[in-house]
């Protein structure tokens, strides 16, 4: 009860909130249900009292009550120092009812243990103990009270306790549990735009590199007078609108990479940049589970090819598990950028490795391998 009570105080929380279940009617109940004890008070003060003394106890009996409620006021605003002189007073209060409720007033300990159960769990089984003792041994000492030990009040105590410290853990675990669930759904929304962030950049990259390949020779080629212009610049549309489709897939997580859809892509982006391909025909040898993750992989170090490396000749080589590019160009990549940093991502998660840098004197290399070793003499 007064962890979900703090988890509220804290939490400020929405309409639709979980937390909101301890609003409202649901913790007016669990609150009431407490101030039923005063009540059986009052009919120990029935029992044993008349005249002016059951008038005495009636009084104390109303005033627990607006004690108790004062005490619940004050634990939702965290006002602890005033809890605690509100619950001293109660303690005072149920004191003074003994002579007037007799063994009943035991009913009155029960509230006051149990918010010592929410307050302080940790000093809570000697307090208990203490109540428990009180309870059996009062009754028995004042003789004129004609009875033994209160056998079921002290029942009464220990499982009231018992109750309200377990709706409190229960509380705590739900409150834990809420928060969990609320940090999942944060990382996964980080997660997703952090998704869309690399699939945009590895979409993008690739496309816009391709168009401004392809403009730059529809241009070459305009200037000349040769009417391959006009094919070039109907191959700029084309691209144009896919890669206005690639970002619309993107944003809705309903992409499709292929690995030989990109190999067909690259053959064409590279001999537009005036690079030598060469590159598979077939992905036969690839293992299936492998061929999304490789198509991304080719795409990648393709655009990177075109767009840094100011190479000659490029080759992929395709294994079961492994894809390696290499270019004969100056290195440009040679500073991971967004694109290589969100391969990595993809390739990690899929339990690979990445490797990249110079490949020899001249040119550079990028390889990844899915469930394989890291070769000794690889660059990173």
């Amino acid at each position: 009860m007064g962890e979900a009570l703090d988890a509220v105080a804290e939490s400020g929380s929405p309409e639709g909130d979980p937390l909101r279940w301890a609003l409202g009617w649901r913790r007016a109940t669990l609150s009431a249900g407490m101030f039923v004890y005063p009540i059986i008070c009052m009919i120990g003060v029935t029992q044993y009292s008349s005249g002016a003394a059951a008038f005495t106890g009636y009084v104390l009996a109303l005033a627990f009550c607006g004690l108790h409620a004062l005490g619940g006021v004050a634990f939702v605003r965290n006002h602890r120092g005033r809890l605690w002189f509100l619950l001293a007073a109660m303690f005072a209060v149920f004191v003074a009812a003994l002579p007037f409720a007799r063994t009943m007033a035991f009913y009155l300990l029960a509230v006051i243990v149990s918010w010592v159960a929410l307050l302080l769990p940790r000093r809570l089984p000697p307090i208990l103990a203490a109540a428990v003792a009180m309870t059996l041994l009062l009754p028995w000492a004042v003789r004129p009270w004609h009875t033994g030990p209160a056998v079921l009040e002290s029942v009464m105590v220990v499982f009231t306790v018992l109750v309200v410290r377990g709706y409190a853990e229960l509380a705590r675990a739900n409150r834990a549990l809420l928060e969990a669930r609320g940090e999942v759904a944060r990382l996964a929304s980080e997660a997703e735009r952090n998704r869309i962030a690399r699939d945009l950049h590895d979409l993008l990259g690739h496309s816009l590199t391709a168009i401004t390949v392809k403009s730059a020779l529809a241009r070459r080629l305009a200037e000349g007078g040769s009417a391959r212009a006009a094919e070039e610049i109907a191959e700029v549309e084309r691209l144009s609108r896919q890669a206005l489709g690639e970002v619309r897939a993107a944003v809705t997580g309903y992409r499709e990479v292929t690995l030989p859809g990109e190999l067909a892509h690259g053959r064409e982006l590279l001999r537009a940049a005036g690079v030598t391909a060469d590159l598979p025909s077939a992905v036969d040898v690839v293992d299936p589970a492998h061929r999304e993750l490789f198509g991304w992989v080719v795409r990648e170090g393709l655009t990177n090819v075109v767009r840094h490396a100011r190479a000659t000749r490029c080759t992929v080589t395709l294994a079961a598990a492994e894809v390696e590019i290499v270019d004969d160009g100056v290195g440009g990549a040679a500073r991971p950028g967004n694109g290589l940093t969100g391969l990595r991502e993809r390739v990690e998660a899929a339990g690979g490795e990445v490797e990249s840098g110079p490949a020899g004197a001249r040119g550079w290399r990028l390889r990844v391998a899915v469930g394989g070793t890291v070769r000794p003499d690889a660059a990173s």
